[in-house]
């Protein structure tokens, strides 16, 4: 439920970072192009970092817990 709550509150904050930058953007107080591709490049980052933490998750820590319920 925490992780839930969290996953939330980062999703809110990136949105709103990507609003503001688009805004900035469109007032052409900064150049997107640059800050776009950066943007969209972390994005990338953070989604391999989390496919590999789900993948952690799922397979290994997930196989370690039903091997322990069967021994009991």
């Amino acid at each position: 439920m925490m992780v839930k709550k969290i996953a939330s509150y980062v999703l809110i904050a990136v949105v709103l970072v990507v609003t503001l930058i688009s805004l900035l953007a469109v007032w052409d107080i900064i150049d997107v192009e640059n800050v776009m591709r950066k943007v969209l490049t972390s994005m990338f980052i953070l989604f391999i970092a989390a496919v590999v933490t789900l993948f952690i998750f799922a397979v290994i820590i997930k196989d370690g817990n039903t091997n322990n319920n069967k021994i009991s």
